[in-house]
């Protein structure tokens, strides 16, 4: 059964997301911002990734700082857990979009990845 995608400004609801939704919303903040930011670029896929880091860092402080129960049980704490979480999602697709990686690309690199790690040890 094929699921469908759709985003609702309204409501702000979200079916079946994945690497191409989030995809197609980098695009458009990406658009968006194009005369600020300068577009994506390799040039630029090197700087996006260093971001991906540094947020990647944030969600680890959290870790470090506020501890797993918090995360789990604080509405407040799990919000702000899951913000820095999303901005390295955002990052790794603005990567992939610096270098022309396609979710399809991804979705078939993953699977291998996954098949290869099934059977390594």
């Amino acid at each position: 059964m094929k699921q469908f995608f759709y985003y609702d400004m309204e409501t702000e609801i979200m079916s079946d997301f994945g690497f191409k939704e989030m995809q197609a919303i980098q695009i458009e903040l990406q658009e968006k911002y194009k005369n600020n930011w300068g577009g994506l670029s390799p040039e630029k896929g090197r700087n996006m990734l260093l971001w991906m880091i540094i947020e990647a860092g944030e969600a680890a402080d959290i870790i470090k700082k506020d501890g797993d129960k918090k995360i789990v049980n604080d509405g407040e704490v799990r919000q702000h857990f899951i913000e820095e979480i999303c901005d390295v999602f955002m990052y790794m697709n603005d990567v992939m979009l610096c270098y022309s990686i396609t979710p399809e690309e991804l979705e078939k690199v993953y699977v291998d990845k996954h098949k290869k790690n099934m059977n390594r040890w």
